[in-house]
């Protein structure tokens, strides 16, 4: 028929919109070859061909890396630093706290090389942007480093009026204590701000109380029970206790539950080893003795109850949260007050001890004659805070990694934060010379800034729990540093897991003033002051000193655990990542760190912390480092091993803990425990081998891939069989619409290779991720004014936990949800209607149904490299293990059953409680399994116990369950 016949006479002739959509398509495809096959060569090289270091546009090797970053952190920028931040006052939720939060964020966009948007990226937490900012890290939006801010809304308070005064018969006052500190002008900046933040406790009650007093000594537990020993009646009366040995909210605590209607907390030189100025030191800034005019000021919240903010337990302080009242603070009013006026109210008593027949000190229970007035005022309110935030993305982009140190300070803080975020600038710093010359981490990093952590680790709790599902599901390890500054010896606590690397890295880091020595050998430095024969020093806290000291020196890694007391804690301690915390802490013989008080300021620290700067930069060195073994590593390096060795450790402290106990707790039977730990170490064992197994097939892939590719292995031959199976197999990956590409930036080119290494990773239905339905620019951004919201919160700003309503096939064998939520919604938060495929960053009719068969050798390359990340998952998850949603008795915020910060327990003496040089066990420090150990040591109930070890007994099954290769 005509139609028939005329029919290939059309098929033979091509118009001319054919030919040149031909012609796209031919230079479309040879780009994609080109720039697939310079990837898979940019991924391979580095790791078989490190000497190749001259070659242009190429990431670091491993060594080049580390010696990069090493270069980078300086005494010189570091003082710079120290300078600019700590010369004013930072009070969380201030003006200049505010200012001081967009400094940091215009570091991270400069270092980052993060293009500065028209309008600041400064979030109320909960918004759609808010909540994007952090969720899309782990989504295919994250290509390029971000930066911005989070404002959360906790209560604080501010101080308002405040007096002390001893009354006389007739209730007038015979004397009132000067509240404020001299600010010598020795000290420009201490005389400058001397009364810039007044005196007073932050989260303390406000009120008036009046009452005779008594001393408690430092107001422990113990103390307190000394005390009702005695015969003291604490009901009605003014407690007054030195700082030391317990979180000072807890002194409060303790008192209040007692009767007191009043506490007054002072420092005491007897805490100061040989340092003071009965020993021939001059006070601060004339020596290096305390000024007896300075005071601590300080949260008062009950640390061990629950932090962040006191209206909004276990959720986030949205501007306009449902609040509840809250139930760590106290209800009788506090102050801190200076070793002056703590003389002369300790007159006031007389005998603050008595002597026993055998020599031996117990408190008095005295109290003094006439009444003391303690008045204090304050302004309790809703206040912003500002946790400034950056991230770089990875290769991987669903596992991270997060460094993070507070900025908020008391007063000026150049030890407390100041140092840390000092130390922290030169990490970002060095981080960013790394960007500039070709390096993308292989993990996700997030940086943070946090706020408000004096008042209560509020903007760090408070960011996780406002993402505690994507940190649990994402996060490798959190590491902390605070006060990274203020004596001679360095010190690093940790999860057990991370022992082993902090030391290891620590070998590499050179000592801060001593050559020949490296970091860890500053475990044992002494400061400055070395004792006379003459000196004197308080035997009491010597002796407990000296035996922390032992303690230390005794344990297997060197390193201890954390407790609380730094930002660490909601990482740690509620969502169960590995988390470590480090810095260079005072001795008996160093200069007086003024904790807490405007004489923590810069020229302490260039007269006396660290002259010369060199600690603030080790600590930046061994942070940044330790930091980018963690992200760079194929397998991650946390010990499980070791974590579970030391469980044993554990297991006899309870123990000792039971010998010690009457005759009826003999009866708790630790046996079925006991298996479980040994069940875990096989099972971690186990692991051991399969990870090394794991890395080392990987490995010799990656070197069998270079041999292919190698420039001088094909030197004048045409392409191989497997370079050309290659082409066609990468063809099928780029199957993408043109607009999804985004114009080459001048990192782009070290991006590519982590392109072409995470398509191995996502073929055979591995995550491919949506994007939301709507454009993106021409550069490929996301129009910012329809950023997508993802995991919408409820009226009250609880989570909300729907059920997904749609799902993509994206394989036949697999099915897609939001990895991050089921919900996806608009910032009118309107639900978005099913998922297309035309939303997705791939056309799958290209990239998965017609996509060529893959060579033997990607094949075995994406084996590999998902057996790694098998392990790895399981490695993070060992840590995630301890958590116990039923939390722990009485204090249910916490659910890490393996160690949480003491609840009571243990009397020892601390300098401050930041500087991690002793090991106390009473709201700062760490009580190992701390459900059990309590049931038997505080509540003295051995039913309890039997069922906290049981407990633990299957959660530790579990455990070992889930780690088992």
């Amino acid at each position: 028929m005509p139609t028939e016949k005329a029919q290939p006479d059309v098929e033979k002739e091509c118009t001319q919109p054919q030919l040149d959509n031909r012609r796209r398509k031919f230079f479309r495809f040879s780009a994609y070859v080109l720039l697939a096959l310079l990837g898979i060569k940019a991924v391979v090289s580095p790791f078989v061909h490190p000497h190749t270091a001259s070659v242009p546009h190429r990431r670091p090797s491993g060594t080049e890396r580390d010696e990069l970053f090493l270069s980078v952190p300086s005494s010189e920028s570091a003082l710079a630093a120290s300078r600019a931040y700590a010369t004013h006052p930072h009070l969380a939720g201030s003006a200049a706290d505010f200012e001081d939060a967009r400094v940091i964020l215009k570091l991270f966009q400069t270092e980052f090389g993060i293009e500065q948007p028209t309008t600041e990226p400064i979030f109320s937490a909960g918004t759609s942007e808010s909540r994007n900012a952090t969720l899309l890290l782990t989504s295919p939006f994250a290509t390029k480093p971000s930066a911005w801010i989070d404002v959360y809304y906790p209560v604080l308070n501010t101080p308002l009026d405040r007096t002390l005064q001893i009354l006389g018969e007739d209730g007038s006052a015979v004397w009132e204590a000067n509240l404020k500190e001299d600010g010598d002008p020795l000290d420009e900046d201490a005389s400058t701000y001397r009364d810039s933040v007044p005196t007073w406790h932050g989260l303390s009650r406000d009120g008036i109380a009046e009452g005779q007093l008594v001393y408690a000594n430092y107001g422990s537990k113990a103390d307190y029970d000394e005390l009702v020993a005695a015969g003291a009646d604490l009901t009605g009366k003014i407690v007054i206790v030195r700082y030391g040995a317990v979180f000072r909210g807890l002194k409060i605590k303790g008192a209040q539950e007692l009767g007191a209607v009043g506490v007054l907390i002072y420092s005491d030189p007897r805490d100061d080893g040989y340092v003071i100025v009965e020993n021939g030191f001059a006070p601060y800034p004339y020596g290096p003795a305390r000024n007896p005019t300075s005071v601590q000021r300080g949260s008062v919240q009950y640390l061990s109850s629950y932090p962040g903010d006191p209206t909004t337990p276990g959720y986030p302080a949205y501007e306009h949260a449902q609040r509840e009242e809250g139930t760590n603070i106290p209800k009788i009013p506090s102050l801190p007050i200076s070793w002056v006026n703590g003389q002369k109210l300790l007159e006031e008593i007389g005998d603050l001890y008595v002597e026993g027949e055998n020599g031996e000190k117990t408190l008095s229970g005295k109290a003094s004659a006439s009444k003391i007035k303690l008045v204090n005022h304050v302004d309790t309110k809703v206040t912003p805070i500002w946790n400034t935030m950056a991230s770089i993305p990875g290769h991987i982009k669903d596992e991270v990694v997060i460094i993070g140190c507070h900025r908020d300070a008391w007063v000026l803080g150049a030890a407390d934060p100041t140092s840390g975020t000092v130390s922290l600038h030169e990490v970002i710093r060095g981080f960013g010379a790394l960007l500039r010359n070709g390096w993308k981490p292989l993990r996700t990093v997030v940086f943070a800034s946090w706020d408000a952590e004096e008042y209560g680790l509020i903007g760090s709790t408070e960011w996780g729990e406002d993402f505690t599902e994507w940190i649990s599901k994402h996060a490798v390890a959190y590491l902390n540093t605070d006060t990274s500054t203020s004596g001679s010896r360095w010190v690093a606590n940790a999860s057990p897991s991370l022992a082993n690397v902090i030391k290891e890295t620590a070998l590499k880091i050179s000592h801060p003033t001593t050559e020949g020595k490296n970091l860890w050998d500053a475990k044992d430095d002494e400061g400055p002051f070395q004792p006379a024969s003459y000196f004197t020093i308080d035997t009491d806290f010597l002796w407990s000193y000296t035996a922390t000291q032992q303690k230390l020196r005794a344990s297997k890694t060197g390193i201890s655990p954390l407790g609380s007391g730094s930002d660490f804690t909601v990482f740690l301690q509620r969502i169960g990542v590995a988390s470590s915390s480090e810095g260079f802490g005072s001795t008996l013989t160093d200069a007086v760190y003024h904790y807490h008080s405007v004489y923590d300021t810069q020229r302490f620290q260039e007269v006396y912390a660290d002259p010369g700067f060199h600690r603030h930069v080790a600590v930046a060195r061994h942070l940044g480092l330790l930091a980018l073994h963690l992200i760079d590593s194929f397998v991650i390096p946390l010990n499980t091993t070791q974590y579970a060795l030391e469980l044993d450790d554990y297991l006899d402290k309870v123990s000792a803990i039971q010998s010690e106990s009457p005759s009826s707790f003999d009866t708790l039977d630790l046996s079925k425990l006991s298996k479980a730990i040994k069940k875990v170490q096989a099972a971690s064992r186990a692991l051991d081998k399969e990870k090394f197994k794991a890395e080392k097939h990987f490995k010799r892939i990656l070197r069998k891939l270079h041999r292919h590719h190698s420039p001088h292995h094909h030197q004048c031959r045409k392409p191989s069989r497997f370079v050309r199976r290659v082409k066609d197999w990468i063809k099928g990956i780029f199957g993408v619409k043109p607009h999804n590409y985004q114009k080459n930036s001048r990192h782009d080119a070290h991006e590519i290779d982590m392109n072409a290494w995470t398509r191995f990773l996502e073929i055979d239905g591995y995550d491919v991720r949506a994007i939301s339905p709507f454009s993106r620019h021409r550069d490929g951004s996301i129009p910012s004014e329809r950023y997508m919201h993802i995991g919408q919160r409820g009226p009250d700003h609880r989570p909300s936990h729907r059920k997904p309503e749609h799902s993509i096939p994206i394989h036949p064998r697999d099915e897609f949800d939001h990895p991050e939520h089921p919900d996806l919604l608009e910032p009118d938060q309107t639900r978005v209607g099913p998922y297309h495929p035309d939303h997705l960053w791939f056309d799958h009719s290209k990239s998965f149904k017609h996509r060529p068969r893959l060579p033997k050798e990607i094949k075995k390359l994406i084996k590999a490299a998902k057996r790694i990340m098998k392990a790895n998952k399981k490695i993070i998850a060992f840590e995630r293990g301890f958590i116990s949603e039923d939390g722990i008795r009485d204090r249910e915020w916490y659910k890490h059953l393996g160690v949480a910060p003491g609840k009571w327990l243990g009397k020892s003496l601390v300098r401050t409680p930041l500087n991690l040089v002793t090991d106390i066990v009473t709201g700062y420090g760490a009580t190992t399994f701390p459900a059990l150990t309590e049931a038997l040591a505080i509540d003295r109930n051995v039913t309890l116990a039997a069922y906290e070890a049981h407990r633990l007994t299957v959660l530790l099954e579990k455990l070992a369950d889930t780690i088992e290769p």
